[in-house]
């Protein structure tokens, strides 16, 4: 069994999520001490049982320690099985975290499945769903990941209770990942409202538009308004397909310029860098690239420590090689 240290780099989920999700696709158990000591409420949250759980039902793992503050966790793998499954990740925690986790292992099962997670598609510190749409699943299917995604329903913090539907396609061998020039694509995005006037989204977007155009970044944005969502939000979301995506969220007494501006900062800042491929999407992309076929490489704006985490986690079940390489713009190799 492999013990890992939870309070190694950032110290927060990214280990546990990175560690079961690997333990699942190779079946090796793990154990892990420490867990999330570096954050303010210490042990499993909520939404980080949502994801044990759910990586422990699509393998039928034997778990010690899946409670709610718990420190220490103890995970055996057995047999890997595809299928239908439904989770609800409870509230507003994070859909797109669980699905992550989720979609590595199952890329490598024997057949096709269909997964429902019900939760929040729209929350702070985790990728709205537009990024895993827009951003993450087509860049892995330039390495012959067939998965997709659907947005049912929006769930905005704090209510949550969005909803998104995904199916996934095991193909192996995958192919390694190659990025490192600047992306030249068109920038798209989208400015939503749920449960509120559509005159803030079109101020959303816009100032986005008008902020972009004069940094010479022409822009398409698509205005949305969703009244499906069980409480109020909106959203500004900006990409470069398959490589970069920044969003921000809206909240009471923030004005509909703000937000655009939020986005537009993070996007321009991006482009500034010369990387390849935004920080988020580098370290999601790791625990694939460790099973592709062939090396890989990429650059990325800085080597942020949830990347540092994640690579670490990787080497410790694989004997892969991840050179991480300051910049600007930082450089990843997978060897």
């Amino acid at each position: 069994m492999l013990t890992l240290d939870g309070s190694y780099g950032e110290g927060g989920g990214q280990i546990v999520r990175a560690a079961l999700s690997l333990a699942v696709a190779l079946g090796r158990p793990v154990h892990i001490t420490a867990v999330r000591a570096r954050r303010r409420r210490p042990g499993l949250q909520p939404q980080h049982l949502t994801a044990v759980r759910a990586l422990a039902e699509i393998c039928d793992a034997r778990v010690a320690g899946a409670a709610l503050g718990s420190a220490e966790l103890t995970f055996v793998p057995r047999a890997l099985r595809p299928g239908a499954y439904r989770f609800d990740v409870g509230t507003a925690g994070a859909v797109a975290l669980v699905f992550q986790a989720l979609l590595f292992p199952l890329t490598r099962a024997d057949g096709a499945s269909e997964v429902i997670l019900v939760g929040g598609t729209h929350v702070p510190w985790s990728p709205p769903f537009q990024y895993l749409s827009d951003v993450f699943l087509p860049a892995l299917a330039t390495m012959g990941v067939v998965a997709v995604a659907d947005l049912r329903r929006w769930g905005w913090y704090p209510r949550g209770g969005g909803e998104v539907a995904a199916t996934v396609v095991p193909r192996r061998p995958l192919r390694g990942f190659v990025a490192e020039d600047v992306p030249s694509g068109p920038v798209h995005g989208l400015s939503a409202v749920s449960r509120l006037p559509r005159s803030i989204a079109e101020r959303q977007r816009h100032r986005a538009v008008e902020r972009l155009a004069a940094a010479g970044v022409t822009a398409d944005i698509d205005v949305q308004e969703d009244a499906s969502a069980l409480g109020a939000g909106t959203l500004v979301f900006l990409a470069m397909h398959g490589r970069a995506g920044f969003s921000a969220l809206g909240r009471r007494g923030l004005p509909a310029e703000h937000v655009a501006d939020a986005a537009a900062d993070a996007l321009l800042g991006f482009l500034a860098s010369g990387a390849a491929i935004d920080d988020c999407l580098a370290d999601q992309l790791l625990p694939f690239l460790a099973l592709a076929e062939g090396s890989s490489s990429f650059t990325c704006p800085s080597l942020s420590s949830h990347l540092a985490t994640v690579a670490w986690v990787v080497e410790q079940f694989l004997p892969r090689r991840v050179m991480l390489e300051p910049g600007p713009p930082a450089r990843v190799r997978v060897r």
